[in-house]
């Protein structure tokens, strides 16, 4: 789960400021966070449907968010992929 530590540490690596929640970079890297914690979840459960359908959901947000970084921040882009380790389709 997501604590509100950790949750605070997210938004200071990736946050123009300790404020700053509402960034692109930190909504991309607090849904990373998230998604990590329901694939291991679901490792687990199954058969925890309901999950897998918020999983979904949330991959898909955090897809668009990354889409919408690309276009209009490259260079922010870029330093977000790589320091979440994430994989983009027809990118790097």
């Amino acid at each position: 789960m997501l604590t509100k530590e950790k949750k605070e540490e997210i938004i200071k690596k990736f946050g123009a400021s300790e404020k700053d929640s509402g960034s692109v970079s930190v909504q991309i890297a607090l849904l990373t966070e998230r998604i990590n914690y329901l694939t291991d979840h679901l490792k687990n459960y199954k058969k925890d449907f309901q999950t897998r359908r918020g999983l979904l959901r949330l991959v898909n947000r955090r897809r668009r968010l990354l889409k919408y970084l690309e276009k209009y921040n490259f260079a922010e882009f870029r330093k977000v992929v790589k320091e979440l380790g994430l994989r983009v389709k027809g990118q790097i």
